[in-house]
Formats: C-alpha cells, sequence, structure tokens
C-alpha cells in the first residue's frame, strides 16, 4: 500500500480522538473501556462518557472556551483519564505537568502554559500553593481522595490556606456529583489537541504543540494489530505521550478495554496482567531488567501478554519473549513531536503457539502478518540477531534523512541526525508553545530535526545510536553513553548502567563515568567492572570513573535520571580535587 492509499485509510478512520470516543460511546456503549487498577473499579464507554460529560460541562461553566488550556497535575491516572477526554468534549487544550515537579519546575510550566483550569490532587496542592505566586490561574479543581480511596494522605487531605486564598478552588468530588450535559465541541485535523512537555535534558522544556492528527498518526499503525476483545495495559503517566495516547487513547479507534494503573510495579506486573487479561504493552528502558531479574517459572507463559512493544529494544528481546510468551514485539522510534516515524513487527515464536489456547487473546499471528504486509510494515524473525538500536523503517507518511551537521543528506552507514518531513498535513508538531526561535531552529532547511543520532543501512533500515547530547570525545574518539551501557549491560551481574560523561582532569575532552546497579543478591568490584570492560570494549570507551549504586534513580517512564548522578559525581570529584566544574 502506497502513502497515499495509507494515508487515505488513516483520515478514514477519524483524525479526531474525541470523535472515535464518541462513537465508541454510540456503537457499543456497554464495552468494558476503563478498568482502573489501583481500586478495582470498571467502567463502560457509557459510564465512563457520562462522567466525562459531567467535567466538561463544568469546565464550559467555568468559562472555557475553544483552545483555552487546562493543566492537569494528578497521580492518579484516573482522574488523568477523565480529565483528558472532559477537556477534549469541552474544546480545551490538554497541557499535563510531570507530579514530581515542584517548585521552579512546576512555577515555569504553569506560567508556561497559562492555564484557564489547573486540575490536581489534595496531596499536590501544597506544591501548587508554593508555586502559583502571582501566577494568574482563575480556577484550580482538587481532586480530594475520601479515607477509604488508595491515594488519601492524611496529613494532606486539608487544602493549604495560601491555595484557598488563591481563589477558584473547586472540589472535584462537589463537581462530578450530579450528573450533566455539556455543549460536545466540534474539532477538526489541525486543531490544536495537547501541549505535552518535553524533559528538558538539555534545556528549558518546551510544550510541544500536537494537532489532532498528530495522534492519529501516532497510534495508526500500533492500533492496527488490536481487536475490541484485547485489553491494553497501561501503568505509565499520562503527561507522556506513551500512556496518555500510546496507550489510552488509541483504545478509541479499536474500542477495546484499559488496564490503568497509577505506577509500574515489578512485584504485582503479572498479577495485574492475569487479573485483567491484559494482551498489550509496553515496557520501557529498566522494566525489562526488572522483569527478567526475577527467578523463571515453569508457570511464567501463563498469560495473556501477546503483544509487547519495547523501546528502546533489548538485546535480549527474544529472550524476554521467550520466557513470557509474547507472540510478537514490536519496535521503532516514538517522539513527542514526530509521533511514530518507524516501526517493525517481531515475530517471536514462527509457526508455534507461544500460548495456551485459554491465554490467546486477540489476532492469530496469521492475521499479523498480513496486517504487516498491507500496511508496509517490516517484519522480522525474533530468532535472528538484531544490531543495537534497530528500528525498522520508516512510515510511509513521513519521509526520513540521516543528516549531517550542514543538513546534507548522508549515506548509508554515516552517522548523522535523524530527520522527517510529513508527507500530509498535521501530522507532526504544530510548533512549540511560547517558543518560535526553538521551532524554527528544529524545522531548519524545511526538515525536522528530532535530535537524535541514527544511521542507515544500504536497504533503508535505520538504527539509533544516541541522543546528539549522548556523544562525548574521549581521547580523540567519539563515545555512545548507549553503546557503553549496553555492552556493560550484558553482564550477568549487572541489572542496569548508566554512563555519561565528565569533564576530564586535563584538556577539553570528557571522562567516561559509568553507574552500576546489580542484579539483587549478585556482588561486583570496581576490579571486576574494568575487567569486564576491557574484554568487551575498546579501552578508550573503558569508563574511567565507576560508582555502584543500590538503584539508578528513575522518572516515572523509567527513564534514568542521568543529571542527578552527574551532580554527585561532579561534587565528590570536586572535593577530592580530581574534576573540574560541570
Amino acid at each position: 500500500m502506497n502513502a497515499d492509499a495509507l494515508f487515505a485509510m488513516m483520515v478514514a478512520q477519524g483524525d479526531v480522538v474525541i470523535d472515535r470516543f464518541r462513537h465508541a460511546v454510540r456503537h457499543h456503549p456497554d464495552h468494558l473501556f476503563i478498568r482502573y487498577g489501583e481500586e478495582d473499579h470498571d467502567q463502560s464507554f457509557a459510564a465512563f462518557e457520562a462522567e466525562v460529560a459531567t467535567l466538561a460541562a463544568a469546565l464550559q461553566d467555568m468559562g472555557l472556551q475553544p483552545d483555552d488550556r487546562v493543566s492537569v497535575f494528578t497521580r492518579n491516572s484516573r482522574v488523568a483519564t477523565l480529565a483528558m477526554f472532559a477537556v477534549w468534549e469541552a474544546g480545551g487544550i490538554y497541557a499535563p505537568v510531570n507530579f514530581n515537579y515542584t517548585g521552579r519546575l512546576l512555577s515555569y510550566q504553569l506560567a508556561d502554559t497559562a492555564p484557564r483550569v489547573l486540575i490536581t490532587d489534595a496531596a499536590l496542592a501544597p506544591a501548587v500553593a508554593d508555586s502559583l505566586g502571582d501566577i494568574a490561574v482563575p480556577h484550580v479543581v482538587v481532586h480530594r481522595p475520601s479515607p477509604a480511596d488508595h491515594d488519601y494522605v492524611a496529613d494532606r487531605a486539608e487544602l493549604p490556606p495560601a491555595l484557598i486564598a488563591h481563589g477558584g478552588v473547586h472540589d472535584l468530588a462537589d463537581l462530578m456529583r450530579t450528573p450533566r450535559r455539556h455543549q460536545p465541541a466540534e474539532r477538526g485535523a489541525a486543531d490544536v489537541a495537547n501541549i505535552i512537555y518535553t524533559s528538558g535534558t538539555t534545556g528549558p522544556a518546551k510544550g510541544v504543540v500536537q494537532p489532532f492528527r498528530w495522534i492519529n498518526q501516532y497510534t495508526f499503525n500500533s492500533r492496527a494489530f488490536l481487536t475490541p476483545d484485547d485489553t491494553i495495559y497501561c501503568d505509565l503517566p499520562l503527561y507522556h505521550v506513551g500512556g496518555a495516547m500510546f496507550l489510552v487513547a488509541k483504545a478509541c479507534w479499536t474500542g477495546c478495554a484499559v488496564s490503568l494503573w497509577d505506577k509500574f510495579s515489578p512485584t504485582r506486573f503479572w498479577d495485574r496482567v492475569r487479573g485483567h487479561r491484559a494482551s498489550n504493552a509496553v515496557l520501557l528502558d529498566v522494566m525489562v531488567p526488572w522483569l527478567m531479574s526475577a527467578e523463571p517459572q515453569a508457570t511464567d507463559r501463563d498469560n495473556t501478554l501477546m503483544r509487547v512493544h519495547m523501546q528502546p529494544l533489548p538485546a535480549q528481546h527474544h529472550q524476554v519473549a521467550q520466557r513470557f510468551g509474547f507472540q510478537f514485539c514490536t519496535a521503532g522510534f516514538g517522539q513527542t513531536e514526530s509521533g511514530n516515524g518507524f516501526v517493525a513487527l517481531i515475530d517471536q515464536f514462527g509457526d508455534v503457539d507461544a500460548k495456551r489456547p485459554e491465554f490467546r487473546v486477540g489476532h492469530d499471528r496469521d492475521t499479523m502478518l498480513r496486517i504487516a504486509r498491507d500496511r508496509g510494515v517490516m517484519v522480522v524473525d525474533g530468532r535472528e540477531p538484531l544490531a543495537k538500536g534497530f528500528m525498522g523503517r520508516p512510515s510511509p507518511l513521513l519521509e526520513a534523512a540521516v543528516l549531517d551537521a550542514d543538513d546534507t543528506v548522508l549515506g548509508p552507514e554515516q552517522a548523522g541526525q535523524l530527520a522527517f518531513r510529513p508527507r500530509f498535513p498535521h501530522l507532526l508538531l504544530t510548533h512549540y508553545f511560547n517558543k518560535p526561535d526553538a521551532t524554527i531552529k528544529t524545522f531548519s532547511n524545511l526538515w525536522f530535526h528530532t535530535g537524535d543520532a541514527v544511521r542507515r543501512t544500504e536497504d533503508g533500515v535505520y538504527y539509533f545510536i544516541d541522543r546528539m547530547g549522548g556523544f562525548f570525545r574521549v581521547r580523540g574518539e567519539n563515545v555512545s553513553s548507549y553503546q557503553v551501557e549496553d555492552l556493560l549491560n550484558a553482564h550477568p551481574d549487572i541489572r542496569a548502567t548508566a554512563a555519561l560523561p565528565v569533564p576530564a582532569a586535563e584538556g577539553d575532552e570528557e571522562d567516561c563515568a559509568v553507574f552500576i546497579e546489580l542484579v539483587e543478591g549478585r556482588a561486583m568490584t570496581e576490579a571486576d567492572l574494568r575487567a569486564f570492560a576491557l574484554t568487551v570494549m575498546p579501552r578508550y570507551m573503558a569508563p574511567r570513573h565507576v560508582r555502584f549504586v543500590d538503584a539508578l534513580p528513575v522518572t516515572p517512564t523509567n527513564k534514568i535520571e542521568k543529571y542527578k548522578l552527574k551532580q554527585v559525581l561532579l561534587a565528590e570529584l570536586a572535593a577530592d580535587g580530581a574534576g573540574a566544574g560541570a
């Protein structure tokens, strides 16, 4: 199927997620939609829509107009989901906030977004009160759990006086007490759906302005592999596109259920999957080694998880799939700005059934392969080795290229920056909110620059190398933090590694530092680590600084917070007189 046909198919399926939600409510109102596992609370599409309508009416009563922004700052994933759909129904823009933010980080995003309404938790209200200051937020809606609720915090039950003094405070439960109907907003492909902020690891966070068609594009390929009988497992936070769009929103196109949880639990993961018969999930970064570190059991495949997206794709993906019975894995490239630029389907079991009949859910293998073939999705045999960083081939909806520093397109096997051009309108971000200079820079020479370093093979397969900032210069050589981590993680005693650069004691280059988290119950010395490193990597790549930690600091999406590690190490080196400034 060519790009024009794929685009026509995508548009025909519906550009606007809220239209697809309404369609699901009309055509299968009693089908389960939200299964909130934290409180064992199931809702059909119709029951959830009634609550969405009530909150949307309340937002409109607060004066919410089309394209007004609503910031959502909550740890409760059900409240976040309710807010997201209500904001869309009322015509507003969903602008979630990382629930770990406090102080300047929180103040910056609220000031930048300038929302008409802020929806938050009682437990987070002190952080809101401290951060609002002179920021004008006309309305604050507070989720105040009762003592019987799982997220009740006794010493945060009362709102801080500073927040009450700010004015315009509403209790969410009071707003939801009497069912009401709203005035449905009509939205189109080019209308703004979301402002999702990037992590800001290399500078101030940027609000990515996404039109509704962006959601359609981002979920288009992955939802093709779903059926109404599937259940999507979601434990990712809804302030990122992975949880909010790739897992929750896409269920509206298929009419399937979402198993919703507030956070990942390595000890309860399989009980959750089995309890809700979840068949699709996303495993990010350290989630895989956490699950693999558990003692193998004869019943490991006795679960309904049939299809799993892994990002980044770990070297041991086939072993993971074989152990837990994942019939298929998907790999690719997902980004807040560009959506789903690459996708590949990995057939992990071939003609062999991954599960016993009672654990099979969704499409059979032949149907999955046919769907992939019809859409031009690359299919690979999971038994065959894949080079690290494998992403597959580009989506036909986007033109992809590898660029050098002057935006010249590079040839095969040359490392450079990944860039996209949309073949059709409204597929990528519209712009960075309030940052015209950043928008112009990232779209220079009519390419969207992803900030990621990749390489392309002769046959058009792309491989991720690192963030452009993930390269550092050691002894005249370019070293990739991703490569260092990948090589060291091959040691059976290592659960996870974080590699990062620190200023060298002499000269203008950098030294490599690694922080190591060991598998529980295992032991390793610095000498052991250094000896192993020299067996798997060139000497120039071997780390100069080695530190062992009980646990690597991670975000709620399980991305390692390297900046925290770097701060600790630089302070230590400075105290020892062995390092330079940041």
